[in-house]
């Protein structure tokens, strides 16, 4: 019998034959380790996105890279589309930064977030039942995937067998996320 449960295993098991390192949702969770976030309001998986930039981009000073990490996850604009659109550019073509080097001249540089030329220097990582908690409101997506500790896809996923279970309703529960 197909049940969502059988899909979500399916999921994972076709991210794992693409490579993917594949977690479950609660081995992650801030109060069972600390290797991943920090907290539950935190989508973003922070420790992995530095050691992928410090990989990526080995020349550039921690300080810089932490304030890049702030950059791509500060929205600039009120709107959601101009933010997509600037992230989308960041992911793209890197983020601008200036900073001072050893002999005290300003230097600019700009900071990869994934490492398109290289993707084996990318952490590739799929999660499923990935709990995020914000306010009162507790969401928990069926499959997140990460690129360098950046959720950059989910899946709601719903049981096919389940007349009920159309696309209007995963929509409607993703938007929830």
């Amino acid at each position: 019998m197909i049940t969502e449960q059988f899909v979500e295993e399916f999921v994972l098991a076709l991210f794992s034959s693409l490579g993917y390192e594949v977690l479950n949702g609660p081995q992650i969770a801030p109060d069972v380790s600390s290797l991943y976030r920090d907290s539950y309001n935190h989508a973003c998986l922070d420790k992995i996105l530095l050691e992928s930039l410090q990989r990526i981009n080995p020349a550039i000073p921690d300080e810089i890279l932490e304030d890049a990490i702030r950059k791509l996850k500060t929205p600039a604009s009120p709107s959601l589309t101009v933010n997509n659109r600037n992230v989308h550019k960041m992911l793209v073509n890197g983020i601008d930064v200036e900073y001072h080097r050893p002999d005290h001249s300003i230097g600019g540089d700009k900071i990869a977030i994934i490492d398109f030329d290289n993707p084996d220097n990318n952490r590739w990582l799929v999660v499923n039942q990935f709990t995020v908690i914000e306010g009162n409101l507790n969401r928990r997506a069926d499959v997140v995937v990460f690129i360098n500790g950046l959720p950059l896809a989910v899946f709601e996923l719903k049981n096919p067998a389940d007349e009920k279970a159309t696309i209007w309703s995963a929509f409607n529960q993703a938007s929830d996320l």
